[in-house]
């Protein structure tokens, strides 16, 4: 695939950041968006705000676009009118811009958090059943849906990536399992950006993890060769480890702390034993 010109939303988030100079180099003519300009804006960067809920600004942003990465939105677990209106009006709008506008594929962000509820003892595959920690991992979820329904329906390839833990390094015992090295991060966007006939696929965006709970073997199929290994960084992770609070709750499952424990008031022992 010709990808000429590249749309990245929720250009000014953490990831955001980091990808808009990664990215660059690849894709020459890349538009950055976002409610807020980014942090150091250069002036060989372009930059048009809008928000995801308005979906005029948003069919006018993808005007030109060959392809879009998706990171725009609410990142953490919010109030429901927050989640609604940023993740799934947002996403909504954001896919039948592309389809108005001929975009070619979509790269959607998705989360680890849609099957946040599985416990860490499973090793689970893109086919395992979702169970969605949060309603932010809920409206993951539903962006997963609308790739399926816009790739089918409408043609527009789209990949979903279920990002883990994005960083230079992890930080702790789960991020040892979920880490994603950012450059491996960029080698996914491109296979979902570029491959050829790629209809709607979904893999797990994690690194070369020993540790790993997730079977990324869809990824792999698709060309992924992480270079990314999380266990250089064991010995430091694991030492961080010792100091964080114990919490059963979030130890269990792999959607973690504060993901699967905040108002979580279900019986526990009995959840374990149905799982």
């Amino acid at each position: 695939m010709t990808m000429k010109k590249i749309l990245l939303t929720g250009a000014s988030g953490g990831v955001g950041t980091r990808l808009r100079r990664l990215l660059k180099p690849i894709y020459p003519d890349l538009l950055l968006s976002d409610l807020q300009s980014p942090a150091g804006l250069q002036a060989d960067e372009t930059f048009i705000p809008a928000d995801l809920a308005d979906a005029a600004a948003i069919e006018k942003l993808c005007a030109g676009v060959d392809g879009i990465v998706h990171l725009g939105g609410f990142s953490v677990e919010g109030p429901w009118e927050t989640i609604l209106n940023a993740n799934i009006v947002g996403c909504y709008n954001l896919f039948e811009a592309a389809r108005k506008r001929g975009v070619k594929r979509v790269v959607f962000a998705s989360s680890n958090h849609v099957m946040g509820f599985h416990p860490r003892t499973n090793k689970i595959g893109v086919e395992a059943v979702p169970k969605p920690d949060t309603r932010y991992g809920l409206s993951k979820l539903f962006g997963e849906g609308l790739g399926a329904l816009y790739a089918h329906k409408h043609g527009i390839g789209t990949l979903s990536i279920r990002i883990g833990n994005f960083g230079d390094q992890p930080i702790d015992e789960r991020r040892l399992a979920i880490w994603l090295k950012p450059d491996d991060l960029v080698q996914l966007i491109r296979i979902g950006l570029e491959k050829p006939d790629l209809v709607y696929e979904v893999v797990y965006g994690m690194s070369d993890n020993k540790r790993a709970w997730w079977d990324n073997a869809n990824a792999l199929r698709l060309g992924y060769k992480p270079s990314g290994q999380s266990e250089d960084f064991a010995a430091a992770a694991l030492e961080a480890q010792r100091a964080l609070p114990k919490d059963p709750v979030g130890d269990h499952f792999q959607g973690g702390s504060p993901f699967c424990s905040q108002d979580f008031d279900n019986n526990l022992e009995a959840l374990k034993k149905r799982l």
